[in-house]
């Protein structure tokens, strides 16, 4: 078999899962030379919540962090996640502001695209892959994991056929909820090796306490990379360790050939940082714990901690065993959507309104109606015809790709946006997140004035 590959999860989703994107850029650049010498096969260092959390949390240009990193990187590809015609906002955009984004994010310095829609429909990230292979990106599609009824082996097989049709150059098995079993993903991975040439990649979140028996058992059936965080951003809702990883393998046939030395000078690096932010609170401890009820529930660490905290919010922390147990009720009546960004939310949250209104569908969230309506794609099996009258009543649900009905926008969008924005970049970090670019945008280059308040003793 040909040498196992690793992909360095810390500097996306690795503090994304932990620290909730909180890393700064000032605390990357000075690791980034080492980091490209230690023999990974890419660094994930964009999409996600990373753009977000730039502009609403950091004060920071995500389109200079990504320059900045692309001139200290020479030897490793860089990779980001994208949400298809999503891209990385929380609606569909239409086709040329799809296009314009990628062809910025490869221009910046992205090598490898990881493109997903959250209900595996692939008519929303035919734009997407599309416009990165026609811009020089390598075009990674995913499988959305998630288990059901419907999503069996022969599932997502068929959906390895529709990858390979549509052109991408590698597959990624996305379990974002760490619930992928290890004999269930080596079968699923042998039988993709069966029907695909193309590399196939896994992602999976150490949650439920399954991860690496999960990868133990991938790489035997000959996956032929794995997504790894260096040891101070791995463990809990991030990834497993890449050092473990790289010496488990060390001396094997698939022996991954990452410098042992290299990667502790690298966990050096990161550990005081990550104590600076759990001596801050932003690292939660329960975000380090294991909850073998992901498996039951399929929810994700994240998704968890958030119900929690909504429940509580609404002195219901009570409920939040019956909140759990309706999660599954919900996915059922609505096709068994996978739980990921932004399904994820909303199914729990409908959930949760389910519980504490004491009538199912009640209430009902705008995002529900416009996701049984077809505005977010089609559903991996029928939604229940009982739930849709109740959420639609009478309306009949669009059978079409959802952006084909979103005028091109990126002109308009221009045009609001004015004189604010000083580059194609801004104007679709405006397009992404119109309130906060706004205000980064015009916050932009002007003093930042500290207070100091100076106690008179008379």
């Amino acid at each position: 078999m040909s040498k196992l590959k690793i992909m360095e999860t810390a500097l996306r989703d690795g503090h994304q899962s932990l620290i909730a994107t909180r890393l700064k850029t000032e605390e990357i650049l000075p690791i980034l030379e080492k980091m490209d010498q230690a023999g990974y096969h890419a660094m994930e260092v964009w999409g996600g919540a990373t753009f977000d959390a730039c502009i609403r949390f950091l004060n920071e240009d995500p389109w200079e962090r990504l320059r900045e990193i692309r001139k200290r990187v020479k030897n490793t590809k860089l990779q980001m996640l994208l949400r298809g015609q999503n891209l990385l906002g929380y609606r569909h955009y239409g086709d040329d502001v799809v296009e314009k984004f990628v062809e910025k994010s490869i221009e910046n310095g992205i090598d490898i695209i990881r493109i997903f829609d959250a209900l595996n429909d692939y008519r929303n990230v035919r734009t997407s892959v599309e416009a990165t292979k026609k811009y020089g990106g390598h075009a990674q599609v995913c499988i959305a994991y998630t288990t059901s009824e419907v999503h069996t082996v022969d599932y997502y097989v068929e959906k390895v056929r529709e990858i390979g049709a549509m052109g991408a150059d590698s597959i990624c098995i996305k379990d974002m909820a760490g619930i992928l079993l290890p004999n269930v993903a080596y079968e699923l991975i042998r039988r993709i090796k069966e029907v695909s040439d193309l590399p196939v990649q896994l992602h999976t979140h150490c949650t439920s306490g399954i991860a690496s028996m999960l990868y133990m058992k991938a790489v035997e059936a000959g996956v032929d990379i794995i997504d790894t965080g260096i040891s101070p951003f791995s463990g809990g809702t991030a990834q497993p360790s890449t050092e473990v990883f790289a010496q488990v393998f060390k001396g094997h046939e698939r022996d991954p050939k990452l410098d042992l030395d290299i990667l502790a000078e690298i966990a050096d690096y990161f550990k005081p940082i990550k104590e600076k932010y759990r001596a801050e609170g932003i690292l939660n401890p329960k975000v380090m714990d294991t909850e073998p009820k992901t498996l039951k529930y399929q929810v994700p660490g994240g998704m968890l901690s958030n119900l929690l905290s909504q429940l509580e919010g609404q002195g219901a922390a009570d409920k939040y065993e019956d909140v759990l147990n309706e999660i599954p009720r919900v996915r059922r009546d609505l096709g068994y959507p996978p739980l990921v960004t932004p399904l994820s939310q909303m199914v729990g949250t409908q959930s949760v309104f389910n519980v504490l209104t004491g009538s199912r569908y009640k209430v009902v969230p705008k995002e529900i109606r416009d996701y049984v309506m077809g505005m977010y794609g089609q559903s991996p099996a029928p939604v229940d015809e009982e739930i849709k009258k109740i959420i639609i009543g009478d309306e009949t649900p669009i059978d079409h790709r959802p952006a084909d009905d979103i005028e091109p926008e990126f002109e308009k969008i221009t045009g609001e946006i004015g004189e604010l924005a000083k580059s194609e970049e801004d104007v679709l970090m405006y397009a992404l997140f119109p309130e906060n670019a706004k205000k980064f945008l015009d916050n932009r280059g002007k003093p930042q004035v500290e207070e100091y308040h100076i106690n008179l003793v008379i």
